[in-house]
C-alpha cells in the first residue's frame, strides 16, 4: 500500500516549520550582533518560545553559525528536545492527512 500526501496540508506544514526556523535563526543572529555591540539582547525567554513554536533547527544552525550560546548546555537540550518533538509531530501531521492512492 503506498501513501499520497494531500497538497495543501503537506505545504502549509513545511511552510510553518520553514518560516519558524528562519525567525528564529535571524533571532540568533540579531542576539549575537546585540552581545557584541552591548547593546538591549533578545530574551532568552523568546528563544526558547521560538524554538517550541517549531524553530529548534533554526536555532541550532544558528549556534554553530553565528557561535552564539554554545556553551548553554540549556539550550542544547530545549532545541534537541523539541527538535524531536516536531520531527514526530509532522510525521503524525502528515500520516493523518495521507490517503492511500
Amino acid at each position: 500500500m503506498q501513501f499520497t500526501f494531500h497538497p495543501v496540508p503537506f505545504w502549509i506544514i513545511t511552510g510553518y516549520y520553514l518560516i519558524i526556523n528562519i525567525v528564529l535563526f535571524c533571532a540568533m543572529a540579531l542576539d549575537k550582533k546585540r552581545a557584541i555591540r552591548g547593546r538591549r539582547r533578545v530574551p532568552e525567554k523568546t528563544l526558547f518560545l521560538m524554538a517550541i513554536l517549531g524553530g529548534s533547527i533554526g536555532g541550532f544552525v544558528g549556534m554553530f553559525t553565528q557561535h552564539h550560546k554554545t556553551k548553554h548546555i540549556s539550550f542544547y537540550v530545549a532545541y534537541g528536545l523539541t527538535a524531536a518533538m516536531h520531527i514526530f509531530l509532522c510525521w503524525l501531521l502528515m500520516t493523518t492527512f495521507a490517503f492511500t492512492a
